[in-house]
């Protein structure tokens, strides 16, 4: 069943006992929930660099109130969700947080673009997500509950993760059929993502004047034949539901010396596997381990000592299910994510989960950071379609 734009907004003020129909007010911000344009750059007004981000879970918190729906905080993550029976959830989640800013907040409009702090990641995203749930939680066209999570702390390091500190608080609160997450993507539906290990290497060696040699051992030397092995290392390219992925292990990272005239005691060396979905955790570890030590994995860790830096699972694009069907078919195409996203988390817990957000991913963190409308309105009309159809 369709609807205008009009019809939702009076339904949605409505039930919220708003007189300047379209506006949910806190204290300090006004956000516009029918109109996800304007909506995205009141939310890029809102300064939420990591761990800093009070302000705009408050003004998400009071939209959310706003509609009359059951909501929840855990610290600065909010989240809402409806409970009308439709037989089947959608999970749309976003991060609040952006990277420090670069002289780019306020956001300005130039003609068809928003420019700004997070109109790529993910305020435009988030823009989206917030229209969707108010202008369709109370109508009677929409066919899945929704719970949309709002979270903090995605920008920096894992153990910060307002997404899983959310999970760990509420486990009942995600669960559904299928998840979006609003990472930005060009509007285009990208599956499931990769899964990331990162290895520190360490070899030691014994420090000497670089004239007497053979009086040390270097340390830097024992790491050439281990990238050589990674070098050589032919990546695998899987395909899963129609989406290819390709790995790719590679060094990142080399630190060693002590001066130049000096052979080094200790070399460095960080080291990254970007695998496929078909992988576990710990068959990537094996597979690193075997490159690492030329065929034998247990021999790595006689070469080098090893520690693990960053472990994230990938997540598998769960595209043979109904409803993830279902929105593929409406998007028009579907490929692989590349790097790691949160979908991961909600993938872990069986939720066949998505990427699908406006914004090219190139610009995210860059100072021109920028987003055009139109994708912030095809996303918006995919979602209202997606959930409405």
């Amino acid at each position: 069943m369709s609807y205008s734009l009009t019809e939702a907004k009076n339904d949605v003020c409505n039930r919220a006992g708003v007189t300047d129909c379209g506006t949910i007010i806190d204290m300090n911000h006004v956000l516009t929930l029918t109109d996800p344009v304007l909506l995205t750059q009141q939310l890029i007004d809102i300064p939420s660099e990591s761990r800093s981000e009070k302000s705009i879970a408050d003004a998400v918190e009071a939209a959310l109130t706003g509609l009359g729906l059951e909501t929840v905080r855990v610290s600065n993550t909010v989240a809402a969700r409806t409970f009308r029976g439709l037989g089947r959830r959608v999970i749309l989640a976003g991060h609040l947080d952006t990277v420090p800013a670069a002289g780019n907040i306020p956001s300005h409009r130039d003609g068809d673009i928003i420019h700004g702090l997070g109109s790529v990641d993910m305020k435009s995203g988030d823009a989206c997500f917030l229209h969707a749930l108010a202008t369709l939680a109370h109508h009677e066209s929409l066919n899945a509950d929704i719970t949309a999570i709002f979270y903090e702390c995605e920008e920096i390091a894992a153990q910060f993760s307002g997404l899983q500190k959310f999970i760990d608080a509420y486990p009942e609160w995600v669960r559904g059929d299928f998840a979006i997450l609003g990472e930005p993507t060009g509007g285009v539906v990208e599956a499931g993502c990769q899964g990331t290990i990162r290895m520190k290497l360490t070899a030691h060696g014994v420090r000497a004047h670089s004239a007497r040699a053979w009086l040390g051992e270097n340390a830097l030397h024992k790491l050439g034949p281990i990238l050589t092995r990674i070098a050589a290392d032919e990546p695998r390219e899987v395909d899963i539901d129609g989406c290819t992925y390709k790995e790719g292990f590679n060094a990142v990272v080399a630190e060693a010396g002590v001066a130049k005239n000096t052979i080094p005691d200790e070399a460095v060396l960080y080291v990254n596997f970007r695998y496929a979905p078909d992988r576990s955790v710990e068959d990537a570890k094996e597979h690193m381990l075997t490159v690492l030590g030329g065929g034998d994995p247990a021999r790595a860790g006689e070469l080098v000592e090893i520690d693990y830096d960053d472990v994230s699972p990938a997540a598998a694009p769960g595209l043979s299910t109904p409803v993830a069907a279902d929105f593929v078919a409406l998007a028009g195409s579907v490929r692989a994510k590349y790097g790691w996203t949160d979908v991961a988390r909600l993938s872990a817990l069986g939720i066949p989960s998505v990427n699908c957000g406006p914004g090219d991913p190139s610009l995210c963190h860059k100072p021109e950071e920028h987003c055009p409308v139109s994708q912030i309105e095809e996303v918006s009309a995919l979602l209202t379609k997606f959930l409405t159809c």
